[in-house]
């Protein structure tokens, strides 16, 4: 099996220079280009220099549809705004794309949706095993549990994250809401302060703590009368992240057009 290229877009970023690092190096994957915004400082440096490992002969631009036209397959964690502009990239090119940007709403799902028709791409804001595999816990035990058992959903990151809640938390929350049948806007409780009166029955809460260097914790509490459920998972490197990325992008390239996630990925 030839290797699978792989490019890399916000490929200046913590977690696009870790993708660079991997792609470098990870068995029957090649690093093909890296992009990063106009005007970025790292414009013009080798990829791998980037990656805090040898100069690869590939030097970093500011043109996103050249990393398509290079690539089988393009990692991104970028930020929605731009992860939406790389998918209609995708569409035009057929390329995969492996989208794992947080913080993207309904609207821009919709966006992803309608690239997908001409693109495969598959869309899950946490790449992890782990973090899927519990997601299908959590829809099992909504589903076998009723609407007296309270939900609450608690997160926690690094100081730098700029969304909230997390995507996956959100993720917890949908796989939540699919379980009871529920529509998750409408179920949905955040960022309670002051006097906000008794927790509506049947809601879904969330909670976001944020400090230090926390790569990423998550617990979905089921609360009953006298007794309560934890499901936990807790990341410590964002290598989980970056490695399920690369499952994607091997599985993704070439497929059919279509909006996948991570499900799909592993069989789920």
């Amino acid at each position: 099996m030839k290797d699978c290229r792989i490019g890399v877009v916000g490929a200046g970023g913590r977690m696009g220079r870790l993708l660079l690092r991997l792609a470098a190096s990870m068995p029957g994957f090649r690093l093909a280009a890296g992009s990063e915004r106009a005007g970025s400082p790292e414009i013009g440096k080798d990829l791998g220099t980037l990656a805090g490992i040898e100069a690869l002969g590939v030097t970093l631009g500011d043109d996103a549809k050249k990393v398509f036209a290079a690539s089988d397959a393009v990692l991104d964690f970028t930020v929605p705004e731009a992860s939406l502009a790389h998918a209609k990239l995708a569409a035009a090119s057929g390329k995969a794309h492996i989208v794992g940007t947080t913080g993207i709403d309904e609207a821009g799902r919709k966006v992803l949706a309608e690239a997908a028709k001409k693109a495969p791409i598959v869309f899950a804001p946490n790449m992890s095993l782990g973090v899927n595999l519990l997601a299908e816990l959590v829809t099992k035990v909504a589903k076998a549990l009723d609407s007296a058992w309270d939900i609450e959903i608690v997160e926690m990151h690094h100081h730098h994250k700029v969304d909230a809640p997390s995507g996956t938390a959100l993720l917890f929350g949908r796989a939540a809401a699919a379980g009871r049948g529920v529509d998750l806007e409408k179920s949905a409780e955040r960022g309670r302060d002051g006097i906000t009166g008794a927790r509506k029955k049947g809601a879904i809460g969330f909670s976001a703590l944020r400090g230090g260097d926390v790569v990423g914790e998550h617990t979905v509490i089921f609360a009953g009368q006298g007794e309560r459920i934890e499901l936990a998972h807790k990341a410590t490197s964002r290598e989980i992240y970056a490695r399920g990325a690369f499952a994607a992008a091997r599985w993704a390239a070439g497929r059919k057009p279509g909006l996948y996630s991570m499900k799909d990925v592993l069989g789920l």
